[in-house]
């Protein structure tokens, strides 16, 4: 499984961004998907999860501000980030487990407040 995130960028507090994970293969319709971040310093922490079904949980700091989802026909999945803080800064990685754990390469998100 390769994973391929995109759509980080910088934004001032309050703003919105879309991050999207593209897999390859035919797994990723049958697979559980997640996000996961990573601030400076810090230990990498999980922020959601898409079963295959599309039920969704997410880490509560980001409660009622990202909203993540799939779409299988295009083996792509989606973070949707608004009224963004900046203890939201980091590395975003979107994450699979089959056998092993898969990850991206990550997508800087910077949040300016």
């Amino acid at each position: 499984v390769q994973l391929v995130e995109s759509g980080g960028g910088l934004v001032q507090a309050g703003g919105s961004l879309r991050l999207s994970c593209a897999a390859s293969g035919s797994l990723f319709k049958v697979l559980a998907m997640d996000w996961y971040r990573q601030a400076p310093g810090k230990q990498r922490e999980w922020v959601a999860r898409i079963t295959a079904g599309g039920a969704t949980t997410y880490t509560d700091s980001v409660k009622g501000r990202f909203t993540i989802s799939r779409d299988n026909a295009k083996n792509t999945m989606f973070l949707q980030m608004d009224n963004l803080k900046s203890e939201d800064t980091g590395v975003y990685y979107c994450g699979a487990f089959f056998r092993a754990q898969y990850w991206g390469q990550g997508t800087q998100v910077t949040v300016s407040s």
